[in-house]
């Protein structure tokens, strides 16, 4: 009978440690989203020009294909604008402490402290200027991967939280598909 009560007592111990190792599991994972937690001003960056015959042109709906953040692959989006420019990946440690942000997507040429006319080539490093996300602004990145696209900034509806974003920055042109109804 002892033996069981303590096999018993044993089994009571550890579920309740693994539902507290499941707690802290849930609250580093809120706080990561908090980190996600974008800028929905619409602000542009000095200099950016506006796309010319854009394949999404705004006004216009589009799928989208990336996966930035969570409910985003897959949401019907509205383009709120399209530019012409470079679009970056990214790796960069925020300026607020928060956890290193590996191949972030995207930030562009004119929110680049160093960029001028000329695309940055990957390994050189950069100022952040962008302000999507806390901790952005003057962090210093490297960048891992430039394209020479049209980006995107949407309007979208959260396919996990069904939240409203606004004035997503950025997606690339490859990073959005026709709707069904669209007559592309």
């Amino acid at each position: 009978m002892k033996i069981l009560m303590i096999l018993l007592g044993a089994i009571f111990i550890l579920s309740a440690c693994g539902n507290d190792e499941q707690q802290t599991q849930d609250s580093q994972g809120a706080n990561e989203m908090e980190h996600m937690q974008h800028d929905e001003s619409g602000e542009l960056p000095e200099g950016l020009k506006e796309a010319e015959g854009p394949k999404f042109p705004p006004g216009s709906k589009a799928i989208i294909q990336a996966d930035h953040m969570e409910g985003m692959k897959g949401a019907e989006a509205t383009i709120i604008g399209a530019f012409d420019t470079y679009a970056y990946e990214v790796t960069y440690t925020p300026t607020n402490g928060g956890k290193h942000v590996d191949h972030h997507r995207w930030v562009i040429q004119e929110e680049l402290k160093e960029a001028d006319e000329q695309p940055l080539e990957p390994g050189i490093e950069a100022t952040l200027e962008a302000d999507h996300m806390e901790g952005m602004k003057g962090a210093t990145a490297i960048v891992e991967k430039v394209e020479d696209t049209t980006v995107y900034m949407v309007d979208y509806k959260s396919t996990a939280t069904g939240e409203e974003v606004k004035n997503h920055k950025w997606l690339t042109e490859d990073e959005l598909a026709p709707t069904e109804d669209s007559s592309d």
